[in-house]
């Protein structure tokens, strides 16, 4: 898989952690990190130098680009780099481990028409504002899967940068919000199929840094909420699809021998906190 990392901090530190996880990977074939910031883009050399790695280290290469139009969708527009079916989109403060993206690849092909990942979202129906709400609280049903830490076939880049309306993503870019939601209205759509949440994972960010974030902004939900009322009135209905299917590996939390684990760590990830 390629993994699609969109990075705009001025700090390089949540970049570099992430691609130390990220390079342990058995499964991936190479790292595109898409630059959305205002400052000059990171060198690979430099970035690689923060990990302990070096560009000759006989692992996966990592190329920087710089798209030629700014705006959160740029992570998903097409790019002659992108050669693999499986693409892994990628926020820059994601902590997963790099077992947790062996596995979560291993799923996803065996559904690659879906959205396959980590942090899972849901939708709902208001009845005293007569209006969709969007929700991030932890139930028995999902309906997204954000693609901060998420795989899907790399024919969405496609789908959404050429089929849907430039109007939808204009008021992503407006926003710098909601296109992971964007995408899981797209892909729901076209498949007519929930997505699907891997792991027990809740908390998917590196919190503990002290690093800006959009999730502690007020309005951020208040941003979101408004972007699934606009999709839902521009698709003319609701293709979000609830689901309550959670893929663990088979061995997850047996008491059997750790030897006989394919995938020891993810015992020992703890699923407490929210994103």
């Amino acid at each position: 898989y390629t993994a699609v990392v969109y990075s705009s901090m001025p700090s390089a530190q949540p970049l570099q952690r992430l691609l130390k996880s990220l390079l342990r990977s058995t499964c991936l074939a190479k790292v595109l990190i898409v630059w959305g910031g205002e400052s000059p883009a990171p060198v690979v050399a430099k970035l690689l130098q923060g990990t302990g790695l070096s560009p000759a280290s006989g692992r996966a290469p990592v190329y920087v680009v710089v798209p030629p139009q700014r705006g959160i969708s740029a992570r998903f527009a097409p790019h002659p780099l992108i050669t693999t079916d499986a693409v892994l989109a990628l926020d820059e403060d994601v902590a997963l481990t790099a077992e947790e993206m062996d596995f979560g690849f291993r799923v996803w092909q065996s559904f690659p028409e879906r959205i396959v990942g980590y942090p899972a979202r849901s939708h709902y129906w208001d009845d005293a504002k007569a209006a969709w709400g969007y929700s991030s609280k932890w139930t028995n049903e999902y309906s997204m899967v954000l693609t901060g830490a998420a795989f899907y076939h790399r024919y969405y880049h496609e789908m959404y940068t050429s089929w849907l309306p430039e109007s939808l993503r204009q008021t992503v870019d407006a926003a710098h919000n909601c296109e992971d939601i964007l995408m899981n209205f797209l892909v729901s759509e076209v498949t007519r199929l929930p997505p699907i949440k891997v792991t027990q994972r809740k908390q998917y960010r590196d919190t503990g840094q002290g690093y800006p974030s959009p999730w502690n902004d007020p309005d951020h939900f208040v941003q979101r909420q408004a972007c699934i009322n606009a999709f839902a009135t521009y698709w003319g209905h609701m293709p979000l699809v609830r689901s309550s299917l959670r893929l663990d590996p088979v061995l997850f939390r047996d008491p059997v021998s750790n030897l006989r684990k394919r995938y020891r760590r993810i015992d020992r990830v703890v699923g407490s906190g929210r994103s």
